[in-house]
């Protein structure tokens, strides 16, 4: 029986800024149709190794392939293949719901007799059907986080990469994007890619997670399996702790926390 390939598959991935090295050497397989978090305590280089995913930044050494091309050889087809959805609101609360999902159709080439059909289709699924007429600034937070993950995968994503896609949401619209990623997952067979400082998240939506600490992954594996490897009743805070050194109580920078207020904020 032949094995399939990897959605995401980094093999020695670098990335160095002068002196720091961000991400080092870091080997990682992210199995098709997964829901896999990447979590770690700030400064562990999750950001860098997206970005280097997502071809907005090159590696210094190493490869890696997603949705099957070269991050850097075919950087093109891997963009094509991929959607993202940023931590920072990315949604036009001056437009419609709509309008939000023209544009994006637009930007990923979605011809004009597929737009509609397409856009109606992402709305439904997404749960926005009424709302799609409506200005975005009405809209919950938990409502704008649903609309920009309907514009990510317009274009149906192979991968799908999501920066804290619950931040700054009171329970229920966490829950309700969960039960959207799940069903990505399940509907569309999408490999879905998210950073989460969660825990609970990440536990109970992550069919495997990697724990990234000075660049490296300290641990990787399915919540249960490392829950287990820590031993005794431990949780998923347990397992971040043991393998970054209690970095989970150092908390965020000044700059990061702000900017999180500020996104929750906009969000409620």
């Amino acid at each position: 029986m032949q094995t399939q390939t990897p959605a995401i598959q980094t093999r020695d991935l670098t990335r160095r800024f002068g002196a720091i090295v961000a991400v080092k050497e870091l080997d990682l397989d992210v199995a098709t149709g997964a829901v896999f978090g990447l979590l770690g305590p700030n400064g562990a280089g999750k950001t860098t190794l997206i970005k280097m995913l997502t071809t907005a930044l090159p590696p210094t050494a190493g490869s890696a392939t997603v949705a099957g091309f070269d991050i850097e050889r075919k950087a093109q087809a891997v963009r094509e293949r991929i959607g993202y959805v940023p931590q920072a609101l990315s949604a036009d609360g001056a437009l419609t719901g709509y309008e939000n999902l023209l544009l994006s159709a637009h930007l990923y080439g979605i011809g004009r007799g597929e737009r509609r059909k397409r856009i109606f289709e992402a709305l439904e699924f997404m749960g926005l059907r009424e709302w799609g007429g409506r200005l975005v600034r009405e809209y919950s937070g938990g409502m704008i986080r649903r609309l920009e993950i309907a514009q990510s995968m317009l274009h149906r994503p192979a991968v799908l990469f999501l920066d804290e896609p619950t931040v700054g949401l009171d329970p229920v619209a966490r829950h309700a994007v969960w039960d959207r990623i799940r069903s990505l997952r399940d509907q569309y067979r999408m490999t879905v890619l998210l950073t989460t400082h969660d825990m609970e998240e990440a536990d109970v939506l992550c069919d495997s997670v990697a724990i990234m600490h000075r660049g490296q992954i300290a641990a990787v594996g399915s919540p249960e399996q490392l829950k287990a490897a820590v031993g005794g009743s431990a949780t998923l805070d347990d397992v971040f702790v043991h393998f970054t050194g209690g970095a989970l109580e150092e908390g965020s920078s000044y700059r990061e926390t702000a900017r999180a207020r500020r996104l929750a904020r906009r969000l409620s």
